[in-house]
Parts: C-alpha cells; sequence; structure tokens
C-alpha cells in the first residue's frame, strides 16, 4: 500500500486543511511505534530524525517547523525497509508526478540553516516560499518531467556554460513565452537570478578601478576615486557623471565560506571533501592524489591540529 506523503511538502502549513490531516493521519499512523516511555524520532526541520519526541511535542514541532525533505522511506516510522522509496508530491493542477531532484538540493539548504537557527525552528520560513512554490509547479500542464525550478537551474547552468550573455538569456525566455503560453518560467535573468540567490548560489559584486589597481572593498567602499592612482570610479559623460553611478568596472566574487559549508551539508559531495583523508593510497610508491605527495604529508607534519581534522581543505 502507498502512503500518501504529498501533504508534507506543503508550505502554508497554517491555512492547509490537507496539512492538518495528512499530519493527524500520520500520527495515528506511527502511535504503536513509540518506545515504552512513548518517544519517537522528530522528523521536523530542525530536529532531523537526531531528537526524539513525545506525540504531542512531535505534532507542534512538525506544525511549526515543516517536515523534513529527503526522508522519503520512514523507517523509523513504521514503514517497512522494502516499500517503495519514491515519494509523491501533488501538482498544482491536481495530478502527481514523481518526487523532483531539487527537492534533495533544497533538503540540503534547509537542513544547514536549520542547524544555524536557535530552537523553535527556522526564523524564516517564508524565504523559501518562492522556491517551493516553483518546485511544485509543474513545467508545463502535463509535463511531469520537469519542475519549474528544475528546469530553470538547468537553463541558468547551461548560460554559465556556453557563457550566454543576460541579453541573450532573456531573449531566449521570451521565445519559450512565445512558443509555449503556458509554460511556467520567470520573466527574465534578473528575477533568475533573485531565485538562485535563495538557494545560495549568489554573489558579492565589488566595484574595480579602471587601471585594476584596486578594489573599492571595505574601507575604500564609500570612495569615489581610486587611492592609487586618482582614477574616478565611475562613468563619466562628457566629463561628469551620469545621473545613475556606473562603475568603470565590477568584480563577481563568491565567497569561499558559504560554499564550503553547502559542499559539506550535501551528503554526496562532503564525502568528495574529505576523500583525501579516507581515500589515501594504501602503496607508499603509488601516487593518486596530492595527499600522498610529499609536501602535503610535509605540512600535515608541520601542522598536526589542521591535519587532524578530515574536514580540512
Amino acid at each position: 500500500m502507498t502512503i500518501d506523503k504529498s501533504w508534507t511538502t506543503i508550505r502554508r502549513r497554517g491555512s492547509s486543511n490537507e496539512f492538518w490531516n495528512g499530519l493527524q493521519h500520520f500520527l495515528q499512523m506511527v502511535k504503536p511505534f513509540v518506545n515504552d516511555r512513548g518517544f519517537i524520532k522528530c522528523l521536523c526541520r530542525h530536529c532531523l530524525n537526531n531528537a526524539s519526541h513525545q506525540l504531542e511535542d512531535l505534532e507542534s514541532h512538525i506544525f511549526r517547523n515543516g517536515f523534513m525533505f529527503g526522508y522519503n522511506q520512514w523507517i523509523h516510522h513504521g514503514e517497512p525497509a522494502t516499500a517503495n522509496a519514491g515519494m509523491t508530491v501533488a501538482g498544482p493542477s491536481g495530478g502527481i508526478h514523481e518526487r523532483d531532484e531539487m527537492f534533495d538540493v533544497l533538503d540540503d539548504i534547509i537542513s544547514e540553516d536549520a542547524d544555524e537557527d536557535a530552537v523553535g525552528g527556522l526564523s524564516s520560513n517564508d524565504q523559501y516560499d518562492d522556491l517551493f512554490a516553483a518546485l511544485r509547479s509543474e513545467l508545463y500542464p502535463g509535463v511531469s518531467s520537469f519542475s519549474s525550478l528544475n528546469f530553470l537551474v538547468k537553463l541558468m547552468y547551461l548560460k554559465v556554460l556556453n557563457k550566454w550573455t543576460n541579453k541573450s538569456f532573456d531573449e531566449l525566455l521570451k521565445l519559450l513565452k512565445l512558443a509555449f503560453p503556458k509554460i511556467d518560467l520567470v520573466e527574465s535573468h534578473y528575477e533568475a537570478k533573485k531565485l538562485m540567490t535563495k538557494m545560495g548560489l549568489g554573489y558579492s559584486s565589488i566595484h574595480v578601478c579602471k587601471n585594476d589597481c584596486a578594489l573599492f572593498w571595505k574601507e575604500n567602499s564609500l570612495k569615489d576615486t581610486c587611492h592609487v592612482c586618482s582614477e574616478s570610479r565611475w562613468k563619466l559623460q562628457s566629463g561628469k557623471r551620469s545621473g545613475k553611478n556606473v562603475p568603470h568596472k565590477v568584480l563577481h566574487y563568491f565567497p569561499v565560506g558559504p560554499r564550503l559549508k553547502r559542499l559539506f551539508a550535501t551528503s554526496k559531495t562532503a564525502k568528495l571533501m574529505w576523500w583525501h583523508n579516507t581515500g589515501k593510497s594504501k602503496d607508499n610508491d603509488v601516487m593518486r592524489h596530492p595527499v600522498d605527495g610529499k609536501s602535503w604529508q610535509e605540512f600535515d607534519k608541520w601542522h598536526p591540529q589542521f591535519a587532524g581534522d578530515v574536514r580540512n581543505v
């Protein structure tokens, strides 16, 4: 018998009878599986099956924080391990399509934020509403192989891979909407970029001197001229600054910290991040990774505390 799990993806839980009814049915289903003290693992987005609560607290946790994604087979809550792990999600038109791969991506993002958040759940649940709306939305009526979000992410990947300009991307979106009037897609690259930023794929813009001799950053962020060559930070028209300040050059900086956190937050990439510790060659005469080289080994001797952490990069 297939268990209906579509209610677990509903974002606006307070106004959804479907979510409430699904939660009550779930609580009745797991009653026989509580331990002798009446506790069971909590699968809200804050506890992530790492803490156990009584059923009353489990109800409030799930209702307040939402149901964790990625937990497709409820093996800690009575579902047989041999059951079909595929999760079905209700589409906007009432149809059902297979669980989108982007659920795993959002699961990693939300899990990471939940780990950093104070007790009481996520402080900004609504920040993901646009992402979940795009995830639950079919790209086109009758097309279940792509959600709107999934298609947009792949489209943005192609843009970067093939070095499309923002203008060409906008023109492509216009053409798609002209050819497929019912397609559920953003209107412009600007809107797509805002959506990607919510997934932690944003960047910082830093103005650069026209002659590449300095960045307008930190203590120089408010200056209008370069402190090295005195060149104006802004493009000038007839020797005067235009109405809108337009910098000569802009550096797009991708902060290292958030990206490292995201790499470690995702189970697949996390294994690759510490492979240099777990995948060392056992044959001293074989070098298949820089970790097997003398320079790396010498560095580890000089910095034993750093080397002792498998997450070092």
